[in-house]
């Protein structure tokens, strides 16, 4: 688990990110916190995935499926965006070590652990099937080994990553080696089958440390999954009797779930399956989270101050138990009345003009997919534009079919320093094949122009390409003729924070401590608690469908049809949620606008929360421009 860096976008979708969980060949792996106050895992897919138009269908199919999955040893899926750019898919976050930390941590599991194990992988497996999937990388990574049992994650993925996906063409392999079915290794159908088979490897590995079928190398590994018959003599027996028939080459000689747990047989009640390791690394990652949450106020940073004080009010759910974590120890400001008759009228708001072309004035205006339409770039040719969907995200192709991306956003994870580009500071970012390189946008703390692409052969061959690109776009900002085609009443064009006057703002959420703007479209309060204001452009709003909201609504302001989330939990961090589509721009894709207002305090709030959000939204919504 790893801090963001500095700048780096703290938003995917509906969902707060604070940290960095992993990073594999599917893609990246976020810890966030969801609309009321619970950790969630967000799994952005790779940037390459997000290309293939076929690819998105089957990541939504598999995500439709995957929300029938339900039960004590899995996961649960809590929402996903499939038509996002970086297309991501956000579970309930467990607490707890992977099996591989766990075993690498502490050595193989004693045999009442490896019961425990196979008991709940049995269950969460019969579970995933019974939602007609098959989990297909069903590996140690994706195990977590919880206060109370094992959790099975990440199933409903890597059926998505099958087909015509870029990736699969260039030979890399959906699945993990020592733990694939040989049908899967081999390109074959698979079946529930196959998952049984990764789960005799998993419980080989639990039990000896390491797969059955771990060669020197991959194609060797694969070998041994088709071919090779594994050494399991030195398993307790108890465990090679439930592991053995697994890992038979045959599918149709493998047992069923069922089957594993009619041979388990009743396990006796304990308070902890797991070694001693097992809580420590679970304490241990546990007070990590709440020092994210909960960062060190910075002595010479009054914002992040501020930002360490709105964390602090989230809920960190950890073992079963909910923790508020709190820095107001007054309770909750007293409800501010809702004004009554005719708004009044608001203060002019005026802010200094950036004239800087790469400042964000001018940025808001410039149409990222006109920069460069019709460029020659060296090492891709001629770049016609893709996708312009987003605000501030365009997708080029180039004649052989390979992408670029130029994006205005937050700073790249773990970039390094390159030195300069026209003058700018650049930080760069490669690996295989990819590359990304970015400038900073000036008078905007934390927010970069960049340029990427993910298809080329090498990352040398990668980066010059994607530096030559920023090069010409930033040049070109700078010399202007690039806006957008203003429709009328677009979002486009205007920054969040200069709509409502800083006098109404007070009256309507309580005394601001700070106003900062996070990106071009996305400004926040901090006050009693927090307000995000972001005008955003993706599919058009719906009501919250979620079990988890404590109530949603539909409601008419002003002759706007909003959408409504509220929560509460109590002691900690209640929430509400309000979305509506500002105006139209396809069947498929509108401007919208989101408004999250968070409170904190000793007793429920969150009907004050949505108090506050409709009086600002009423007031919001007269000064935005009429479609």
């Amino acid at each position: 688990m790893k801090p963001l860096n500095t700048g780096e976008p703290t938003g995917v979708g509906r969902y707060r990110v604070f940290a960095a969980l992993g990073e594999g060949g599917m893609g990246r792996v976020l810890l966030g916190v969801s609309a009321d106050g619970r950790l969630v895992a967000i799994k952005q897919v790779h940037p390459g995935f997000a290309h293939d138009p076929g690819f998105r269908e089957r990541f939504r199919r598999e995500v439709a499926s995957s929300r029938l999955v339900s039960g004590a040893y899995t996961a649960p899926v809590m929402d996903a965006d499939p038509n996002a750019p970086t297309p991501w898919l956000a579970s309930m976050f467990v607490p707890g070590p992977s099996l591989a930390e766990a075993v690498a941590a502490g050595g193989p599991l004693p045999p009442m652990a490896i019961r425990s194990l196979a008991a709940g992988l049995a269950l969460a497996l019969g579970d995933i099937h019974r939602a007609g999937l098959i989990h297909r990388d069903l590996k140690p990574s994706n195990v977590i080994l919880t206060g109370d049992g094992p959790r099975v994650i990440d199933f409903g993925i890597a059926r998505a990553a099958e087909g015509d996906s870029e990736l699969t063409h260039t030979g890399a392999v959906i699945g993990s080696p020592g733990f694939m079915s040989p049908e899967q290794a081999e390109g074959k159908p698979l079946t529930p089958a196959s998952d049984m088979f990764a789960f005799g490897a998993l419980l080989v590995m639990a039990a000896s440390g390491n797969s059955p079928f771990t060669g020197t190398s991959t194609p060797h590994t694969l070998y041994n999954v088709v071919h090779v018959q594994p050494d399991l003599r030195r398993l307790a027996p108890e465990v090679r009797q439930l592991a053995e028939p697994c890992l038979a080459k045959n599918p149709a000689d493998r047992p069923s779930p069922a089957w594993v747990l009619e041979r388990l047989g009743p396990i006796p009640p304990t308070t902890s399956p797991w070694p001693p390791v097992v809580p420590h690394l679970i304490e241990t990652q546990q007070a990590e989270i709440r020092r994210l949450l909960n960062p060190p106020p910075s002595k010479r940073s009054r914002r992040g101050l501020y930002a360490g004080i709105a964390a602090a009010a989230v809920v960190l759910l950890a073992g079963g138990v909910v923790a508020a974590v709190s820095l107001n120890k007054d309770g909750p400001p007293p409800a501010v009345a809702a004004p009554s008759g005719s708004p009044q009228p608001d203060e002019p708001v005026t802010t200094p003009v950036n004239p800087d072309p790469l400042g964000p004035d001018n940025l808001r205006k410039v149409d990222l997919c006109k920069v460069l339409e019709g460029r020659e770039v060296p090492g891709l040719g001629k770049l016609s534009t893709k996708n312009g969907t987003q605000f501030d995200w365009c997708t080029y192709s180039s004649p052989a079919g390979k992408w670029l991306e130029l994006k205005i956003g937050g700073d790249l994870f773990q970039a390094e320093a390159g030195g300069e580009l026209e003058g700018l500071p650049l930080a760069v970012k490669g690996s295989a094949g990819s590359c990304e390189v970015a400038v900073p946008v000036t008078g905007l703390l934390n927010t970069n122009l960049t340029a990427g692409v993910n298809s080329l052969s090498t990352k040398d061959e990668a980066c010059p390409v994607v530096k030559a690109a920023l090069a010409d776009a930033v040049k070109r900002i700078r010399a202007g003729g690039h806006e957008h085609d203003l429709a009328a009443g677009t979002l486009a064009p205007l920054d969040p924070c200069a709509l409502v006057g800083a006098a109404t703002v007070d009256r309507l959420i309580g005394p601001v401590v700070e106003t900062i703007r996070e990106h071009l479209h996305e400004c926040r309060y901090d006050a009693a608690g927090s307000v995000r204001l972001s005008f955003v452009r993706g599919t058009p709003p719906t009501e919250a469908t979620y079990s988890s909201y404590a109530a949603t609504a539909t409601l008419d302001l002003g002759g706007t049809k909003v959408y409504l989330a509220r929560s509460d939990d109590g002691a900690a961090r209640s929430t509400c949620s309000l979305t509506w589509q500002h105006r139209p721009v396809s069947d498929r894709v509108g401007e919208n606008v989101e408004l999250t207002v968070g409170t904190s305090g000793a007793e429920k709030n969150a009907e004050l929360a949505c108090e506050k959000a409709k009086n600002f939204a009423g007031a919001l919504l007269q000064k935005l421009p009429k479609p």
